[in-house]
């Protein structure tokens, strides 16, 4: 043999480590306390534990009154925590957050009408712990047994499925049964929970036992995750062999192997895992300093700063629990991830990432790291940030306050002060208007001894608005369509900005119909689509228009009506002679005040008011100068018989 090889990820994961830590902290404490069935599956831990005081009960009624209990890392169901809260004992939790997190999502899915269904080894306790957290769980090891049991119409109901994953499963069985249930199920939900660590710690495995001639795998031989590790090495190494401690060992009997690897399942802990290296480095001539760096890595302590990278093991609602490679988890804090109030936990880190952060505090009473990411990453900021300075490089930050004085921009969570002249906001607009905004700006001074950044947004916003500005006037032509913002309002026209460039869209362009004012047709803010009717680029001087051309309001009249139609028309102006109406938008029509009613009309006024609707006969329509004429009085007078003869009286 030449050389030995350490899987980087072998041993305990992070959720054996905390159940682990906190039997041993317990029995420390010297509190009367059991642990319900074996902690983790690993018998050498258990009998270290047991000398400590710790003994096994296997059943919930073993447990002794008066006595605490420790809930193994594996989980229980829920009637087992409901029998301890019944009787009043005390219970130390160690169950891991990942095995937590499923215990949940199952439990929800049979409160929406759902059909949980578990991938796993059925008798694995972890599983039957998952299966006690809903009243009719399905249990299935693979595809195979998938698919007997759609075939099997034992889900009578028919009810959607929700597949959830244990790790006793590899990701190769849940991405088979997940294919499977696409083709066979609707409305079916899939939710990945095989834990990212056992992942990890399989494809490493897989890797390593690919390149090796022999494999050895560490773990207790009832642990499943071990067994899997197995299994996994089989598929890649002629040679693999599976041992609990540093005594199985053979030397003499050990195969003869140029490169020989070494993985722990997620119950081995470290010393077992030393033990054996130190055994087997007897014969190996050559070992990976990475083997005994990890060995290392794993007792050895963090100071407050310290930059450390692990991995994300689990997400709760209130944390993200983070893999470090030694004795203690590391923990971030929700508010410690990031420096951005609308990112989201799931667009920052997923369980299986590699994440890098800053240790904050570390808590050997409470066995665990605090750590964050935003002050990592606020470090980091303030070198891009004096960067950005001396570049003059445009940066984006969110507004997360307001003052009289100015705004607040928290850049790479970097806090910078822009004051109010540079925010761009007109003298009237409060800072407020800013709040939460997502902004571009420069950094104009920087002084890292007293925290102090300043910046402005309206130098970015002018210089973009410029840089516009001179490609309107570049590309603009008569008849160029523009997608622009209404910015104000005159009694003659609205202003649009058209990128950069404000034009000015005369009110008798704004619409077909006669209007008084422009806020009839649009308002401050609204998005318009508009046409240049003409541009000055001496003057710098824009006419746009609004209304669509591509009807004319005239064709539109003449194909809708003729005379002696009957229209029900606006009246939009009075006048001494009479009063004119709108038959189609863009096309009026004159009234005469002989033709208001059927009696003598002093004056229009009388008669009609601008905007009220009547119904009108069109009596003749002139097409050379476009022009109609209207009569009320056409519709009120009696109608005359075919010969044109008026009715007398008497009739």
């Amino acid at each position: 043999m030449r050389k030995i090889v350490l899987a980087k990820s072998a041993g305990f994961c992070y959720g054996v480590r905390r159940a682990v830590e906190l039997a041993e902290e317990k029995a420390a404490q010297g509190i009367p306390c059991v642990m319900l069935g074996p902690i983790i599956h690993n018998r050498d831990v258990i009998d270290r534990l047991a000398a400590q005081g710790l003994r096994v009960v296997d059943r919930p009624e073993q447990v002794p009154d008066g006595s605490a209990v420790i809930i193994r890392s594996h989980g229980e169901s829920r009637a087992v925590h409901e029998h301890f809260a019944w009787r009043w004992i005390e219970v130390f939790d160690a169950t891991c957050p990942n095995v937590t997190h499923i215990h949940q999502i199952v439990e929800e899915a049979e409160l929406r009408g759902r059909q949980p269904v578990i991938v796993g080894t059925p008798d694995h306790p972890e599983v039957l712990a998952i299966a006690g957290w809903c009243k009719a769980p399905v249990v299935l090891s693979g595809e195979k047994d998938l698919e007997k049991w759609l075939e099997s119409g034992e889900n009578r109901n028919n009810l959607p499925l929700t597949f959830v994953s244990q790790t006793t499963s590899t990701q190769k069985i849940w991405e088979n049964c997940v294919k499977k249930a696409k083709k066979l199920c609707t409305n079916a939900e899939f939710f990945d929970t095989i834990c990212g660590a056992t992942s990890k710690r399989q494809e490493e495995a897989r890797q390593l036992a690919a390149q090796c001639g022999l494999m050895v795998v560490v773990g207790d031989r009832q642990s499943s995750n071990t067994k899997r590790l197995g299994e996994i090495c089989r598929e890649s190494c002629p040679e693999v062999l599976l041992i609990e401690r540093a005594g199985d060992i053979e030397l003499d009997r050990l195969p003869q192997a140029d490169m020989v690897g070494i993985t722990a399942g997620a119950s081995t802990p470290a010393w077992i895992i030393k033990e054996v290296f130190d055994k087997m480095s007897e014969e190996i001539l050559e070992m990976d300093k990475s083997f005994q760096e990890m060995l290392e890595e794993s007792f050895k302590t963090l100071n407050n700063g310290d930059k450390v990278t692990g991995t994300v093991v689990a997400i709760t609602p209130t944390e993200v629990q983070v893999e470090l490679g030694i004795k203690y988890p590391g923990y971030i804090a929700l508010t410690e991830l990031s420096d951005d109030p609308t990112v989201k936990v799931e667009d920052i880190v997923k369980v299986g990432d590699e994440i890098e952060s800053i240790v904050m505090q570390v808590s050997d009473r409470d066995c665990m790291v605090k750590l964050s990411k935003r002050r990592l990453d606020i470090n980091k900021g303030w070198e891009e940030i004096e960067a950005a300075r001396e570049n003059e490089t445009v940066v984006e930050g969110f507004v997360t306050e307001d003052n009289k004085g100015g705004v607040v921009v928290s850049v790479k969570g970097v806090r910078v002060f822009v004051p109010a002249s540079q925010t761009g906001l007109p003298r009237e607009t409060p800072m407020s208007a800013l709040l939460k905004q997502k902004v571009r700006l420069v950094i104009t001074e920087v002084n890292r001894a007293r925290r102090r950044v300043v910046g402005s947004i309206s130098r970015v916003t002018r210089a973009e608005r410029a840089a516009a500005a001179e490609k309107v006037w570049a590309e603009i032509e008569d008849g160029k369509r523009y997608t622009g913002t209404v910015k104000s309002l005159t009694s003659y026209g609205a202003f649009v900005d058209i990128g950069g460039v404000d034009g000015m869209v005369h009110i008798s362009e704004l619409s077909w119909s006669r209007i008084k004012h422009p806020s009839e047709v649009v308002k401050v803010g609204d998005t318009v689509d508009v046409y240049v009717i003409s541009a000055d680029k001496e003057k710098k001087k824009i006419s746009l228009g609004m209304k669509d051309h591509s009807q004319d309001p005239w064709t539109v009249f003449t194909t809708t009506y003729q005379v002696g139609d009957t229209a029900n028309v606006r009246v939009v102006k009075l006048m001494t002679f009479g009063a004119f109406a709108e038959v189609v938008p863009g096309v009026d029509g004159l009234i005469h005040i002989s033709q208001l009613a059927d009696h003598r009309v002093e004056k229009p006024g009388d008669v009609v008011a601008e905007g009220d609707k009547v119904d009108v006969k069109i009596t003749d329509v002139d097409m050379e100068n476009k022009k109609i004429s209207l009569s009320i009085r056409a519709l009120l007078e009696p109608s005359y018989d075919e010969e044109g003869e008026e009715p007398s009286i008497e009739e």
